[in-house]
């Protein structure tokens, strides 16, 4: 099709053509960050995590006195193994996104320093006996912890723990011993020393950052016997089958209750220690989406109404093509076309407009960067929306006869 004519009638309609352009732009430009905002958070409200999810339930008993855990702890866990559906039970520090971060400075070397460049900050779990079976963590190499382990471990005066064991995730391993088997290597934090006794696959940490923070898995696990543990074991974990998870929440919670009146115990499933981390993220994902709906509606009404705008400003031409034997397609392709070309200019500016915008966000807000194919996605769904706009009004212009046409002149 010959652009000339189309091109010399937008020479002519300058301003309604550079708005639409702009229109075009800025929606593409906004949608292109904003659905790489929406992807990034969906990411991280999925992100893996190597525990039983579905089957965990947690109690949190406070208020309980520490110098009698080590008669309180076993009292409580016995109690919570006679419930029916019970598969594991243990007490342990924290869980993953519990937002109770334990996090201690770790080397390979016992002469580096915390605050050295090699050192990496690692979220410490402590586990209570039969923690591994409770959370289902999954070994990836060496063993999880014995007997021994756990009764020779405790806190004195250090926030460390007074053992020589650790477990550690797969990513953290990797990221101190590359290339090299894990198990048996020693980690550091002077004076203490711990030997990696076991790999276990990834678990996230209880606080984690962006999405793509490669320390969102540098956890280590160290077990603790409940009558050294100083109260920091005082999150219950019951395991079942994941039909009986909330089931398991209320009466491990009750349980609890009664044999500690003293105590505060709380009860929820795992499922909503994830669902109340992310909340924020899925609302502002929810948000985004809105926006972006919103930003599309505006932005196809905008075209229908200048196009439509147009059609009744160009009757006259309208019926000159038709009375010169113009077809009612020739009408059709006629706006399409000229649609396509106002869209290429929207989409070629909005995808610069993007890029710009998300240099600042990273500089800004330290935002990650935006894959490429965003931008050819932005355009070609700014395209097809331009198209679909403007298909009404192309219609009602390709359908006025050519002697109606020419008496509205």
């Amino acid at each position: 099709m010959d652009i000339r004519p189309i091109l010399a009638s937008l020479r002519r309609h300058r301003i309604p053509a550079m708005l639409i352009v702009l229109e075009i732009a800025l929606a593409c430009a906004v949608l292109c960050n904003a659905v790489f905002m929406i992807s990034q958070r969906v990411a991280s409200i999925h992100l893996p995590n190597a525990i039983d999810e579905a089957g965990i339930a947690e109690v949190t008993l406070n208020g309980t006195d520490p110098e009698l855990a080590g008669s309180d702890i076993p009292r409580n866990l016995a109690a919570l193994r006679g419930l029916p559906g019970v598969q594991a039970a243990a007490v342990v520090s924290t869980l993953p996104l519990s937002q109770n971060n334990w996090g201690w400075g770790f080397s390979t070397k016992p002469e580096d320093a915390l605050t050295n460049r090699d050192s990496r900050n690692v979220s410490m779990y402590f586990l209570g006996s039969g923690g591994d079976a409770a959370l289902g963590l999954q070994l990836r190499g060496g063993r999880f912890f014995n007997d021994g382990d756990y009764a020779d471990s405790h806190f004195d005066k250090s926030p460390l723990p007074e053992t020589h064991v650790v477990l550690v995730t797969r990513s953290l391993a990797e990221k101190m011993w590359p290339g090299q088997p894990a198990v048996g290597k020693t980690m550091y934090s002077m004076p203490h020393y711990y030997t990696v006794v076991g790999v276990v696959a990834d678990v996230l940490r209880p606080y984690i950052g962006d999405v793509n923070s490669p320390a969102n898995y540098d956890a280590a696990f160290f077990p603790m016997s409940a009558a050294g543990s100083k109260g920091a074991l005082s999150h219950y974990v019951v395991r079942g089958a994941p039909r009986d998870r909330d089931r398991l929440v209320r009466e491990a919670e009750q349980k609890l209750a009664d044999l500690n009146p003293g105590g505060v115990a709380h009860g929820r499933s795992y499922a909503e220690i994830r669902r109340g981390y992310f909340a924020d993220m899925s609302s502002m994902a929810w948000m985004l989406v809105l926006v972006c709906v919103v930003m599309l509606a505006v932005t196809a009404f905008g075209i229908v109404g200048l196009t439509s705008f147009w059609v009744n400003q160009r009757r006259r031409q309208i019926g000159i093509r038709r009375a010169v034997g113009a077809s009612r397609a020739h009408i059709l392709q006629y706006f399409q076309t000229e649609n396509f070309l106002l869209s290429t200019g929207g989409v070629a500016l909005g995808m610069a407009l993007a890029f710009g915008i998300n240099v600042y966000l990273m500089h800004r807000y330290e935002m990650a960067r935006m894959p490429w194919f965003y931008l050819p996605a932005g355009a070609i769904a700014l395209w097809l929306i331009g198209q679909a706009s403007v298909l009404g009004p192309a219609l009602r212009a390709a359908a006025v006869p050519p002697v109606v046409a020419t008496r509205s002149a």
